[in-house]
């Protein structure tokens, strides 16, 4: 026995001496993979020894081990989908540190003025990055804004179902028009609409094929000039110009007719400097519900020189033009009675047997920018962009009320309206046809000079120059067999309900002519800017200061006598500033700490600075104004990673400017509403948790209170004829939750390496708390409850597999989207806030849908 237990001691200890003399033996290497520009760590980077099979891949935090044992003056190949790889000799030394990437779809050094691109540990804001792989993997049938709803404090739909017609909010702050507290910038460039805030997705549709990262930065940001961010911005920033010969094809087949196909050649950088991207694309589709058919064409190209050693000079075109139906909201009554389920659009027409939806939206947007970029010396740099954004396009409807083939539920009849127009005794159309034109341009200018002063403080400071001019009026398109159309001057807010000209007031229009309303309107913003940051070791610190003079001016060529000097406006103006600071503190490797407090105003909106569509100054119309403070705490390591974000924002001063529906008096009314104070407050917690290399779990939840602080009042209501009707001494809004947004979310991503090549990806979302929107004039007494919407999980799924294809790189991607075609209501308006469902008027959310996608890059 004792000869056993000696035998078994020494071959212990002979083991554990063998085991030692390994570890000793090996090399290992280390080191932390993160993106260029944002320093976020590439997850699953892949590190291989060159010439070998010995590799590894970075975890959560970007970091890797690898052993280059055995192996004479090893190289590294560090590599990520999207982005160039490098080759880095270790040269004895074992720790690499941080190892940057640059997205291959951004190889050149020139100005992409990135919209204050926010840096991990190091800016202090709330920000979360997608990249162009999610993109790619993820995109199937839909916008930009469905693709963040992983994102705590994010909640966006497709409305009604539109291409394109996507809303999205930030942490209880809309996009929608009128409000615009989401911010939505190209490359730095600002797209919201400069008259009403919003953000229109059809217009830049195309920009996924082309977006190299999103990077949405929640509350105060990063950004230095005067944006209407009180919720936050969505920066794009899009691809530059490959330094590098190829490109790619690809074709993308889903549900209700789905198709796209797109292309991208570039020619690489040549010897003289030069180098050009081209990508278009062509989406079709039936889609998802009646009468909501789009066809869209979207292209990019950028032209680079590289002028010097310090200097270079970029143009870049990004638009396309597209058309697509549409569908208003209506009662759950209506969709539950309707044969067509859901899928039921009012507007749906039939005309000589074909299908025609007159409710159609169609654009066309291009954005132009030229991008200088001049490194002075070793401190110190200049960027400039000059832009230019050029706006036509609408949407149509219909005058009058064509009879329906059947019940409600059927479409409406245009070849009996043909008929009615026929044996019209005077020629006059009872019902006919029209567009709504808005046609704008927009021109920009944005300096940013950068120095270093001293070892620890950077200087940014420049100007931020936008000039906007629009043209809105009404056409006839068709008199439906009429002779003409009788627009009679109806009196003022012809914007409303179509008040005819004053100038003409009994037109006999036909096709071509204006009806209704025919006004322009001008917006003009001079600003500057100045940001410090101390930045040494692991402390960090801002300060920014900026301010600018916003001038709103307004022509009204139906309303006002030619001989009228009321007739155009001079400019109103309004000062706006904002000032914020933070600081962020990396208290070790794996966890950090951050805080930030800013105050911002903005100016009024023109539906608020002019009273009820017409050249009246409302003199109570005041900067809107937001003071925010947030506080957050960052944790990674290899395996496992958290962010916690607790927030305060108080909205003072808000203003709508709405129109209603009246039943009782079949009127339309408006109301201007001004002095709304809101308070949005919450906490946001995002995980990743890595329990082996070929699984990612990713999960986020939001927890939000939204309601006003206070009760507004007086206002005044007005009629179609611009006469005040009534006075509503106060709107009873005191404690209401803040509607149109679930303020509880949560979800679930989880990525499984299945093979080498083949990934399978599966989100969960779930949405609470949600109160339907509910127009300020209608809480006309305390007490009152809201329609609440009921909470709902959506899942979704997709399955990549990369390979090769007669030697090029192909991918393979399929999308589902909701996966258990879950029937929920996406958007919701409680005219009255009655609190019943059967008063609520809604937006169903979309069902199942599918893509599948072939991309062959050559």
């Amino acid at each position: 026995m004792r000869n056993y237990l000696r035998s078994l001691f020494i071959s212990i200890f002979t083991v554990c001496i063998a085991l030692a003399q390994l570890a000793n033996a090996q090399t290992r290497v280390t080191g932390k993979v993160v993106d260029a520009d944002t320093k976020e760590p590439l997850t699953g980077a892949s590190v291989t020894v060159k010439g070998t099979s010995k590799s590894a891949s970075a975890g959560l935090d970007g970091t890797f081990k690898i052993d280059v044992s055995g192996t004479d003056s090893p190289v590294l190949v560090i590599s990520y989908l999207g982005y160039f790889s490098k080759d880095l000799p270790v040269s004895g030394n074992l720790n690499l540190g941080e190892i940057n990437l640059k997205p291959s779809a951004t190889g050149m050094n020139e100005v992409v003025i990135n919209g204050d691109v926010a840096i991990d540990r190091k800016t202090p804001i709330a920000v979360s990055t997608v990249g162009a792989q999610f993109i790619e993997e993820h995109i199937g049938t839909r916008d930009i804004p469905e693709l963040l709803n992983g994102i705590p404090g994010v909640y966006a739909t497709q409305q009604g179902g539109g291409y394109g017609d996507s809303r999205i909010s930030i942490r209880g702050f809309s996009s929608q028009s009128g409000q615009g507290n989401v911010a939505y910038t190209i490359n730095g460039i600002p797209v919201n609409d400069p008259e009403t805030g919003a953000i229109y997705w059809s217009d830049f549709s195309g920009i996924t094929d082309v977006t190299s990262s999103i990077q949405v930065q929640r509350g105060l940001g990063a950004s230095k000039i005067i944006v209407p961010s009180f919720g936050g911005t969505i920066n794009v920033t899009s691809r530059s110009t490959d330094t590098q010969q190829g490109g790619y094809i690809s074709q993308t087949i889903g549900s209700d007719g789905f198709e796209k196909t797109a292309l991208l050649i570039s020619t690489g950088l040549n010897d003289h400097g030069w180098a050009a991207t081209f990508q278009g694309s062509r989406t079709k589709g039936d889609g998802p519900a009646d009468g909501l058919g789009f066809l869209g064409y979207n292209y990019f190209f950028n032209l680079s020189k590289v002028l010097s050693q310090s200097q270079t000079l970029s143009f870049n075109l990004i638009g396309g033009t597209q058309t697509h139906g549409q569908r208003p909201e209506a009662s759950i009554a209506d969709f539950a009675q309707a044969p067509q389920g859901i899928k039921w659009n009012p507007e749906l027409g039939v005309k000589d047997g074909q299908q025609i939806n007159p409710y159609n939206n169609f654009f066309s947007e291009p954005l132009l920018s030229i991008n200088h970029d001049w490194t002075i010396n070793d401190k110190s740099s200049l960027t400039t962009v000059l832009y230019g954004i050029f706006g036509k396009g609408g949407g149509g409807d219909i005058g009058g009320t064509p009879p329906r083939v059947s019940n409600m539920y059927s479409p409406y009849d245009y070849t009996a309206a043909e008929q009615a127009n026929a044996a019209s005794p005077d020629g006059a159309a009872s019902t006919y046809l029209y567009d709504s034109h808005d046609n704008t341009s927009w021109f920009g200018l944005r300096s940013t000079y950068k120095t270093l002063l001293g070892r620890y403080i950077t200087l940014q400071a420049g100007i931020d120059l936008r000039y906007y001019y629009g043209s809105h009026y009404q056409e006839v398109t068709d008199l439906l067999g009429a002779n003409y159309v009788l627009d009679q001057y109806q009196g003022s807010a012809s914007n409303i309900s179509g008040g005819g000209d004053i100038n003409n007031p009994t037109h006999l229009a036909v096709v071509g002519d204006k009806i209704g309303y025919y006004n322009k309107d001008w917006v003009q913003s001079e600003g500057a800017f100045a940001q410090a940051e101390y930045s040494k070791n692991d402390f960090t610190a801002f300060v920014t200061l900026s301010g600018s003079e916003n001038g709103q001016k307004r022509a009204d060529y139906f309303d006002y006598l030619n001989s009228d000097p009321q007739q155009m406006t001079g400019y109103v103006d309004h000062i706006s500033y904002q000032a914020k600071g933070g600081a962020n503190y990396n208290i070790n490797s794996q966890m950090n700490l951050y805080a930030n407090i800013g105050y911002i105003t903005k100016p009024p909106y023109f539906g608020t600075v002019f009273e009820n569509y017409t050249d009246e100054i409302n003199k109570n119309a005041v900067d809107e104004k937001l003071l925010s403070y947030e506080l957050g705490y960052g944790f990674k390591t290899s395996g496992f990673s958290a962010k916690v974000d607790l927030y305060r924002s108080a909205y003072h001063d808000k203003t709508d400017q709405s129109t209603f529906f009246d039943a009782a008096t079949n009127q339309l009314y408006s109301a201007n509403v001004t002095g709304v104070d809101e308070l949005h407050q919450g906490v946001e917690i995002a995980l990743q948790w890595r329990p082996i290399t070929e699984i990612t779990v990713r999960g986020m939840a939001s927890f939000g209170d939204y309601y006003y602080t206070n009760n507004p009042g007086p206002t005044t209501v007005f009629n179609t004829q611009e006469k005040p009707i009534a006075t509503i001494n106060q709107i009873d809004l005191k404690n209401q939750k803040i509607g149109d947004v679930p303020q509880t979310t949560a979800g679930l991503n989880m990525d499984v390496n299945v093979l080498p090549h083949l990934t399978l990806g599966v989100i969960y979302n779930y949405f609470a708390n949600y109160t339907a929107n509910v127009p300020f004039q209608d809480f006309t007494s305390a007490g009152l409850h809201p329609y609440i919407v009921p909470d709902y999980s959506l899942w979704d799924l997709n399955a990549v597999w990369r390979f090769k294809m007669a030697g090029f790189d192909a991918s393979f991607i399929a999308t589902v989207t909701n996966l258990l075609n879950t029937k929920y209501i996406s958007d919701a308006t409680d005219n009255g806030a009655t609190g019943l469902a059967s008063n609520a008027q809604v937006d169903y959310g979309l069902g199942r849908l599918f893509t599948t996608g072939l991309k062959v890059k050559f």
